[in-house]
Order: C-alpha cells, then sequence, then structure tokens
C-alpha cells in the first residue's frame, strides 16, 4: 500500500477545511495497491494520479446513471432494452442542461439538476390550450 499526497489550487468557492484554510491550499490523499516493482510508465506518479483521476471520473459518471434510472432493470430483457436508452438519453440530457446553465452545475449531481433547474417551474394551462409557466421569485440566484 502505498500513499500520494497532491497539493492543488481549490476552484473558486470551494469549501477548505480548517487545516487547508490556513494556506489556502487543498490537500488530496490518494491510497494504492498497484506493486511497487512495477516497471515503465506504470510505476511513475503522475500515471498513477491520473488512473485514480479517471477512475472518479467513472465512478461519478455511473452514480450519475443510477440517478436517472440506469439501475432500474427488471427480468424482462425487452423490457431492458427499451429502458437502457431511454434512461441513457435522460443521463445525457441531465448533464447538457447542467452545462448550459453554469459551471457550477456543469458538475452537479443529477438531483441537484433536477431540484435547482427543473423542479422550479411549474405550469397552468389556460383556455385553448395555452401554457403560463410559473417561476417563483428569486429562482435565477
Amino acid at each position: 500500500m502505498r500513499i500520494f499526497a497532491r497539493l492543488d489550487r481549490p476552484y473558486p468557492g470551494a469549501q477548505l477545511t480548517l487545516f487547508e484554510a490556513e494556506d489556502g491550499s487543498r490537500y488530496t490523499l490518494r491510497f494504492t495497491n498497484l506493486p511497487g516493482r512495477t516497471r515503465g510508465w506504470h510505476r511513475q506518479r503522475v500515471y498513477i494520479d491520473v488512473a485514480h483521476w479517471v477512475h472518479a471520473r467513472v465512478e461519478n459518471a455511473i452514480r450519475t446513471g443510477k440517478d436517472c434510472g440506469i439501475g432500474q432493470f427488471r427480468g424482462s430483457f425487452p423490457a431492458n432494452a427499451a429502458w437502457l436508452p431511454i434512461a441513457a438519453m435522460a443521463h445525457n440530457l441531465l448533464r447538457a442542461i447542467g452545462a448550459l446553465a453554469s459551471l457550477p452545475f456543469a458538475k452537479a449531481r443529477a438531483a441537484t439538476i433536477r431540484r435547482d433547474l427543473i423542479d422550479v417551474a411549474r405550469t397552468a394551462r389556460h383556455g385553448r390550450g395555452h401554457l403560463t409557466l410559473h417561476l417563483p421569485e428569486g429562482w435565477h440566484r
């Protein structure tokens, strides 16, 4: 087991711990069980750091996919074959909505995007099929 410590500049608006707030830097620890006797570029710290970073991105995509319903499979193959593309489209649409909204929403979880961007409005139907969108006061802040 090896431990790597990384010192980063925090992104704007990041919440720092009391220890990190002293000097304004963010510390990240990475634990790995990759063998120390590995040869070549697999042994380099940069490779290990990037491998863990990519793995974290994959974990976030899986978590977001589960929030969009990818994990809601049933026993029927035809039902699952129809459900998977719909859940994938929901995942992609939520990512696009978050990216178009602002930088904090580009990295937000699906539940946050749904709560703050999608579920804020309600619609009212009037005569002849006219729809009115009602937004709460101060929703854009």
